[in-house]
């Protein structure tokens, strides 16, 4: 039975990889996913050689090879940016079932650095296959690259909901003010980066046009970004240096592939993900004390909010418009800043586990940087969600503290 699973296993350690954002010097994959998983071993004080079960969107082998372990456990989960919610949803049940003790969840991405080596050192195959349904059938309909994409979900919302973007662009601006409690974050200050420091609901309405109606402050960032966590066996868990969070409940599903297959725009597989993450964990939205949702860009964290039942349809970015989910609010929402001003190296799901993971071990204060005050919440359950593809995939947990 899936309530059997809750609380069957915990994430004990989350760590980043030494260069993240903009580094100096390009990185490659590789290079960003080892050196995540180095800093989690070191956090944690588990051995690689302990590792047992490795999790990527695709690189599992390359990993284990690079690491010299002969894992029990092999998953390539890779369907977008939920693909890392996914991963410890599967490690939650193979360590219920015996088949491993640690697992390492990986993630590696240089989004920001292929664009100085052409493509090279992402570990992904290059190009668009002309064949594929989506080159063929997608593209006359203008639904040709995530900003287009998203935008036909905007306007959608917008007609049914009589929302407008101007409502959206208020999750950009409190997002921002995390950023600003977060020294990590590329957005951080205009010391750290020209665009950085705090934005206003102006800003983004009349920042550079991407796709109507989406400006630029809607759109997520484009870095590097490695991070790793690892989830452990109770017996293991309690062993640990480190606080362990436990993972109450897991879901995952899919609505569609290609985006002109998705039912309805306003919605999307979140709500059945979701359902069986608050079935396992025997919970639900009124148990949540903060979230973590991916925000691709704007609309997806809001239409995201609804579809975890946390708002009203139409409703969802009343939390951020409100203040609800800003930096003193009653239910915190993506307190690092979020793929729009903390980081978005492409596929975000890693981010929002790292996050979740400090917080609700209460390590995300200055998360062993900096000692900022401001960042670190007092809540003690949280519910994750990715979302991966074109609002296709989605992923998500529900973690409650020790």
């Amino acid at each position: 039975m899936p309530g059997e699973l809750s609380r069957a296993a915990a994430i004990v350690g989350a760590a980043e990889a030494d260069w993240i954002g903009y580094p100096e010097q390009p990185k490659t994959a590789l290079q960003l996913h080892i050196s995540a998983i180095k800093n989690v071993s070191k956090q944690t004080g588990i051995p690689i050689s302990a590792i047992d079960g490795i999790f990527s969107a695709g690189f599992s082998s390359a990993i284990a090879e690079h690491l010299g372990l002969h894992p029990a456990y092999i998953d390539t989960t890779s369907v977008g940016g939920c693909s890392f919610e996914m991963h410890v949803h599967h490690a939650l049940a193979a360590i219920h079932a015996g088949i491993i003790n640690v697992a390492l969840v990986t993630h590696g991405e240089n989004g920001w650095s292929s664009r100085a080596t052409r493509g090279a050192g992402t570990g992904r195959a290059r190009g668009m296959d002309p064949w594929d349904p989506g080159s063929q059938f997608s593209n006359p309909y203008g639904v040709s690259g995530a900003p287009s994409n998203y935008s036909h979900a905007m306007t959608r919302h917008n007609h049914r909901y009589g929302t407008t973007p101007e409502d959206f662009g208020h999750i950009a601006v409190v997002t921002r003010q995390w950023a600003t409690l977060n020294p990590r974050a590329v957005m951080f200050s205009k010391e750290t980066n020209p665009a950085g420091g705090p934005i206003t609901i102006d800003d983004v309405n009349n920042a550079r046009l991407v796709s109507w109606p989406l400006t630029l402050l809607h759109c997520c960032l484009v870095t590097d970004h490695g991070g790793a966590v690892l989830v452990v066996s109770p017996e293991i868990a309690r062993s640990v240096k480190t606080k362990p969070v436990w993972i109450a409940g897991a879901g995952e599903s899919m609505s569609h592939s290609n985006m002109l297959e998705m039912g309805d725009f306003t919605a999307t597989s979140a709500a059945a993900s979701s359902a069986a993450a608050y079935r396992m964990a025997g919970m639900g939205p009124e148990d949540m004390e903060m979230a973590m949702l991916y925000d691709s860009f704007t609309v997806t964290a809001g239409i995201t909010a609804e579809m975890l039942g946390l708002a009203p349809r139409g409703e969802g970015f009343r939390l951020w418009k409100d203040g609800h989910a800003a930096p003193g609010g009653k239910f915190p929402m993506n307190t690092n800043g979020g793929g729009l001003s903390f980081n978005h190296s492409g596929m975000y799901g890693m981010q929002l586990l790292v996050e979740a993971y400090r917080q609700l071990s209460g390590t995300a204060e200055d998360g062993g940087f900096s000692g900022l005050p401001g960042k670190q919440t007092k809540a003690r359950s949280c519910i994750v969600n990715g979302t991966g593809g074109s609002l296709s995939t989605t992923g998500t947990l529900v973690l409650v503290a020790d």
